[in-house]
């Protein structure tokens, strides 16, 4: 049977029937279209089964449309323009300046999304006011309704809805139905309508024990999902190959979740896989196929094998055992040689590389004080305290500087990893606690890191902990914390996927586990979610408390 003829119109304002009703002639037009956009000035990407509308003014810097993705009749879209799978622009939309989409995002027509903004200052006309875009970021599964108009800097997070008509003027996080002018956030998408929300902490403490009560009753399954039967080994999750690190998070999920060990193995069996993993000469532990690791310049080398320091010994130490062989990596420092490579450190731009440097030396340290040796070479441990306390910038307590491109957010997580490692785990007191509040709750307003959609694990833990820690030496704003954890915590508990566990979250490099439930992303938020309830005295509720590597007392100094 032929297929029926159409005007070439139709599919213009009604693309979604493009695919299935166009004639081969109209097939051929739309290919000749989209070829003169790939030929244009700009840096045009264009997926699998996309439409772009002859009528549409399509005049980008930069255009990248996801499989699937239209533009149809008398859009305007200008600048850079880059959306995931199964986006559409429908006809009369405007989308100028940086816009992000993500997968599914659905754009009514008459909309306007704008993604820059002119100055307002009164020594210039309008038209001469200078042009600054901080760009739109919408999420995954997102329905604009028609008529909508987004500001400049907006975030729009996951499964979010904006009825028609609506001005969004503030970031709206992942699951809000939100309408008027400006929006506002009316109710949970996942609410049924009428539904009463929780509120004040009786509420939010009967939500931290249901959460509580469904995790422990899906924790077998999660663990059950990252278990590979073929090589007896753990991924963070299906379709990933196993990592040393899997087995370490498995360990931790079983114990904050059912008090055990994960169901696969023994106990013994547990402990005698990771005591083997362990390199004798080393004491350092590389990843599963990885060549034995040689020592860094101070002891402890980059990569896998120094995080493997903390995560191998505190998942032996939950099993009740220890390292098989001292770190000797670490306990042949000498002080010289340590507190040179302190001062080598990229403190300056990767601050978090050298917090993450520290955390694992003093850990490895740690764990040789435990075996019942030493730690290092003598004077080595008191002269790392000794530089960090010389070497943390009273105006911001931290060790590091802001950079251009991300802000605080290095010498922030750059901040945990070191004192995890150092002060909290001997049990000492931070320098400078009430300027690390200080600086931590101005990095945690940055909407670079902190809008809706955009939180990850790593960064909401690296500014909890702090904020935890610090308030075990001052009360200095302690409300303003409060305030951001049960903000946080709301969030956080709402992101449980049933049997599956917690994602990781969005990164801005791309690197990391994402957005895909598994077991890095699942140990990091029940430590979180344990910080953030803990801030607001309600932690007791969820019945289990962190004791590995976010364990929330310093570790014993004697023999394991």
């Amino acid at each position: 049977m032929n297929q029926p003829s159409h005007d070439a119109g139709l599919f213009d304002h009604c693309p979604w029937l493009f695919a299935g009703q166009a004639s081969e002639e109209q097939r051929a037009a739309q290919e000749q279209r989209q070829k003169r956009l790939l030929a244009g000035p700009g840096e045009v990407r264009l997926g699998e089964g996309c439409f772009v509308a002859e009528t549409a003014a399509v005049h980008p810097d930069v255009l990248h449309l996801g499989d699937r993705s239209y533009i149809a009749a008398h859009a305007y879209v200008t600048d850079a323009i880059r959306t995931g799978a199964d986006c559409t622009v429908n006809p009369f939309t405007v989308v100028r300046g940086t816009v992000t989409l993500g997968d599914g995002v659905r754009i009514g027509a008459h909309s306007s999304l704008l993604g820059f903004n002119h100055g307002s200052a009164p020594d210039l006309p309008v038209h001469q006011q200078p042009v600054t875009s901080r760009g739109i970021t919408v999420g995954d599964d997102v329905w604009i309704g028609s008529h909508v108009v987004v500001v400049d800097g907006v975030t729009i997070g996951d499964h979010c809805v904006i009825g028609a008509g609506a001005v969004v003027t503030k970031d709206l996080p992942a699951w809000s139905v939100a309408a008027g002018n400006p929006a506002r956030r009316l109710r949970d998408r996942r609410e049924p309508r009428g539904a009463k929300r929780p509120a004040g902490p009786d509420a939010l403490a009967e939500e931290l024990r249901a959460f509580a009560g469904t995790a422990r009753a899906q924790a077998t399954e999660l663990l059950d999902r990252s278990w590979r039967p073929d090589t007896g080994r753990y991924a963070d999750r299906p379709g990933t190959e196993p990592t040393v690190r899997a087995h370490c998070d498995a360990v931790e999920v079983a114990d904050l979740l059912l008090g055990d060990v994960p169901p696969h193995l023994p106990a013994p069996g547990h402990v005698e896989r990771l005591r083997a993993l362990q390199d004798p000469a080393t004491g350092l532990v590389p990843e599963y196929g990885a060549p034995a690791p040689l020592p860094g310049p101070a002891g402890v080398p980059d990569g896998d094998p120094a995080y493997h320091v903390l995560c191998v010994g505190y998942a032996l130490d939950l099993l009740g055992s220890s390292f098989a062989h001292p770190v000797h990596a670490v306990r042949t420092t000498t002080a010289d040689r340590l507190v040179r490579h302190l001062g080598e450190l990229p403190w300056t731009d990767r601050a978090w590389h050298a917090g993450a440097w520290v955390d694992s030396w003093a850990t490895a340290a740690h764990w040789n004080l435990r075996a019942g040796g030493e730690a290092a070479a003598p004077g080595a441990l008191e002269a790392l305290f000794g530089w960090l306390h010389t070497h943390a910038d009273p105006w911001t307590g931290m060790w590091g500087s802001p950079t251009r491109e991300a802000g605080r957010l290095q010498m922030v997580n750059g901040h945990y990893r070191l004192t995890r490692g150092s002060f909290a785990q001997f049990g000492l007191p931070v320098p400078y606690a009430e300027r690390v509040i200080d600086t931590v709750l101005d990095h945690a307003r940055d909407p670079r890191h902190f809008a809706p959609g955009r939180e990850n694990a790593c960064n909401v833990l690296d500014v909890i902990h702090p904020l935890w820690l610090c308030a075990r030496q001052t009360a200095h704003r302690r409300e303003e914390a409060r305030s951001w954890a049960a903000n946080q915590l709301t969030a956080a508990l709402r992101r449980w996927h049933p049997g599956q566990g917690f994602g990781f979250g969005p990164t801005s490099d791309g690197t990391g586990p994402g957005r895909e439930p598994g077991l890095q992303g699942t140990e990091m938020w029940l430590a979180i979610i344990w910080l953030l309830a803990d801030v607001l005295g309600l932690a007791d509720v969820l019945g289990y408390r962190p004791r590995g590597i976010h364990r929330t007392e310093p570790a014993p100094a004697g023999k394991a």
